[in-house]
């Protein structure tokens, strides 16, 4: 899976990486030379992202993170200096070149000790946050980093439970580590379809993972729905690959539902945003509605009414169901792609793609 930046975070990291650029060579110039050091930064630091994003040398990439931490971490700088070298001497290049600096080339193409570390510093510093941002997810990070939920507080969201079918009889033929590289390889299948939509893996439970939207952000052009179908459809195209590496292919149940929950930072030693409130249980129970009405995927009635689903989706109303925990029941969806599309029904206007008998 490759990061992803979104326009914003990948301008405001280039300013970041020209600014301590400019800023090193202000000082180690007397005032002079912010154009020549962002120069400098950007080709020297820009390479190591886009190492780190796995946009380039993919396969290095993926083998560094298999070794054991202290491989790692050595393999890791030998693999830094390696771009600085090379960096360092492409904006020593382009200075000369255009008449920024007229240096001996050997001082312009090579790196001295104190601009080497500097670099080592900034883009160290720089991957080490994105990596705690990739630990923690982007709206998490976010919210801890400006502490948005230290006091609890109400919002609107939707919910995405994604569960494994069959995961148990799995382990049991396989046993449980290779059910752990199964999973792993589901959760890796999962995060791009999950960023493509802008929504954040809230949690992973056991075989299932806990995905969530702003409610807005979700129910906007159905990107929640879209989301669902696309791992579905991921997960189809690589049928042949699963069957070859696993044995099978994954069989997802999913559930999605939205409404108010409270949001809250919690913990001491380890700070943590959850999500509390019916709406969330209530998603959970309808997950476990899918393996009792025999469907893939359900949508609560109340969350459906609020977007346009998608044209490719196909709507089966399952009526009102009694849900564990909940006073009223509950109006259920299921969704399917393809099939023949038929009217929606009049007391439903926003299910306007297709709706077939129960």
């Amino acid at each position: 899976m490759r990061w992803r930046f979104s326009m914003f975070e990948g301008i405001l990291l280039l300013l970041i990486v020209s600014s301590a650029g400019a800023a090193y060579a202000t000082i180690a110039f007397d005032g002079g030379g912010g154009l020549i050091g962002a120069t400098y930064a950007l080709c020297v630091c820009v390479p190591i992202l886009a190492f780190e994003r796995r946009i380039i040398l993919r396969r290095l990439n993926r083998k560094i993170h298999s070794f054991s931490t202290p491989v790692f971490f050595l393999a890791s700088i030998a693999v830094y200096l390696v771009f600085i070298e090379l960096g360092f001497g492409l904006a020593g290049l382009l200075m000369q070149m255009t008449g920024h600096i007229d240096e001996d080339w050997t001082d312009a193409l090579v790196p001295s000790g104190t601009a080497l570390l500097f670099a080592l510093a900034v883009s160290g510093s720089i991957v080490f946050a994105l990596r705690v941002r990739e630990l923690l997810g982007r709206d998490v990070f976010m919210s801890l980093l400006t502490g948005r939920y230290r006091k609890p507080m109400q919002e609107e969201r939707v919910f995405l439970f994604i569960d494994l079918a069959g995961s148990t009889a799995y382990a049991e033929r396989y046993g449980d580590l290779r059910m752990q590289e199964y999973l792993s390889k589901l959760f890796v299948t999962l995060a791009d379809p999950v960023l493509r939509y802008r929504g954040a893996i809230d949690d992973y439970v056991g075989d299932a993972a806990v995905i969530t939207w702003p409610y807005d952000r979700a129910v906007n052009n159905a990107a929640c729905v879209h989301c669902v179908f696309d791992i579905l459809e991921e997960i189809e195209a690589g049928a042949h690959r699963w069957r070859k590496e696993f044995g099978e292919v994954p069989r997802l149940r999913a559930a999605l539902h939205g409404g108010t929950i409270v949001a809250a930072e919690i913990g001491v030693d380890k700070h943590k945003i959850t999500y509390f409130g019916d709406t969330v249980n209530t998603t959970a129970r309808l997950e476990g509605l899918c393996k009792t009405l025999n469907h893939q995927v359900l949508i609560s009635t109340d969350l459906a009414r609020k977007m346009r689903l998608p044209h490719y989706v196909r709507v089966q109303d399952l009526g009102e169901h009694a849900v564990k925990g909940r006073g009223q029941k509950l109006g259920v969806l299921a969704l399917r792609a393809g099939g023949t599309p038929a009217a929606a029904p009049a007391a439903e206007p926003s299910l306007t793609d297709a709706v077939s008998p129960p």
